[in-house]
This record gives structure tokens, sequence and C-alpha cells, in this order.
């Protein structure tokens, strides 16, 4: 099945060309050039991922990401200005899942696609019709983790996770009562390749808690070892 990819610059020669390579790789691509624009357009393609500039005229791309957010968990890819370090840590804190800075490669934007792509395995084959194979799923308690569709559940209800709040709980989840240091939590839930700081996993972490408390207020189950990392709560 063919993926979709949005593109979100008000910079059309940029649009255009990196397109052009796209569609040459297999992808379907839709494109907008303001943040508005891609806001409006990205709600009614439902891309499988969205590559947003920062700097961007009507709605820039940190107001855009955060609207995102509060309705859909869309794999982002942030393009920031050259070694604008404050871009990339924001974007990242807001829910953005990579970053490449301009000028860049064609390829190398294409290998961060597909990188995000594989992270987020949205469409990993179910067997038996309707019927998840159950080595797929992972339970906690009242957590429930769907690896098939990245899916999350709380006391049955489902709770809107991006990739990195799904990997996150994930690998807190897969070994209730051991200690995830920060490290190993960016490491899991952003790879080798990206420089994250330690703030970033506290901000996921906070998200994640906000959205579980959403449908239960008492929701503790993640765990604070302050100077230390995180853990699931042993069950």
């Amino acid at each position: 099945m063919t993926q979709k990819i949005a593109l979100v610059d008000d910079d059309r020669n940029i649009v255009m060309s990196v397109k052009l390579a796209l569609e040459s790789e297999g992808f379907a691509v839709v494109a907008f050039h303001d943040g508005e624009e891609g806001y409006a357009g990205i709600l009614a393609e439902k891309p499988d991922l969205a590559v947003l500039d920062v700097k961007m005229p009507r709605m820039d791309g940190m107001e855009l990401l955060t609207k995102l957010r509060e309705v859909v968990t869309v794999p982002v890819i942030f393009l920031t200005s050259k070694d604008d370090e404050v871009d990339q840590v924001i974007g990242l804190r807001l829910g953005a899942d990579d970053y490449i800075t301009k000028p860049f490669s064609q390829r190398l934007l294409i290998e961060r696609i597909r990188s995000v792509l594989r992270r987020y395995a949205a469409t990993i084959p179910v067997k038996q019709g309707d019927i998840h194979d159950q080595s797929y799923l992972i339970t906690r308690g009242s957590l429930e983790l769907d690896d098939s569709r990245h899916l999350c559940k709380w006391k049955g209800e489902t709770v809107n996770l991006t990739v990195t709040e799904y990997l996150l709980i994930k690998t807190l989840a897969i070994s209730p009562g051991h200690v995830r240091s920060r490290d190993q939590l960016i490491t899991a839930a952003y790879g080798e390749s990206i420089y994250v700081d330690d703030r970033t996993i506290d901000t996921h972490i906070k998200r994640i808690r906000r959205k579980m408390r959403e449908i239960d207020k008492n929701f503790d189950e993640i765990e604070t070892l302050y100077g230390v990392g995180y853990r699931y709560k042993d069950i």
C-alpha cells in the first residue's frame, strides 16, 4: 500500500523538488504552503507522515504541530534552520519524531522518513481475519498495548499516543519494576542518530501521564526515580 507524505513549507522550490524525489521513491505526496493550509490539509488527507517547516507565514511549524497533537498522532519530521538548536529541542518536546536541518540532501530526508515510518510500523499484517495475533499484545494490569496497530488502551479506553510516546510506554511496560535511564529511553524512542536532551524525555512522560489521567485521574503506574530515570510499577 502506497504511503502518503504531507509536505508543509512556504518555499515552493523546496516543496516541488522534495515532492518529485519522494514520488520517484514510490510515495504519494500532498503539498501545502503555509501552516493554516497544512493543518486543514493534514486533517483531510490523513497522511502517514508529515514534514513541516518551522518558519512559515500564517501559522508557523511549532503552532501547527501543537494544534495537530491535540487531534492526531501522525508522525512529524521538522525542517529547521541550520544549527538552530532551540527549534530542534522545542520541536521534539512538542511531539515531533525527528528533525532535519536546512540545507539538506533529499536522500537524507528520504532515509529519515523511512526510519520514522519503520518506527511507526503501522501496518503489520494481522492474521486470522479480524482476530489479532496475541504475540503483538502486551498487557500489564489495566494497560494494553497492541503492537500490530501501535494502539494503547487503559481500562479498555483508547489513549491517543504519538509514535514516540507509544515507544516510551512500551519500553517501560515490557519490564515492570526495572528502571530505565533517560539515555535508554532516548535510544528506544529516537534511535541513536538523534541528539535529545533529558528534559525532552521528561516532557514526553508528563504528556503520557496527562493523557492517561484524562481517562483515570488516579493513574500512577509510571514512577520517577529522581536522578536515575523511570520505571513502570511492578504488578
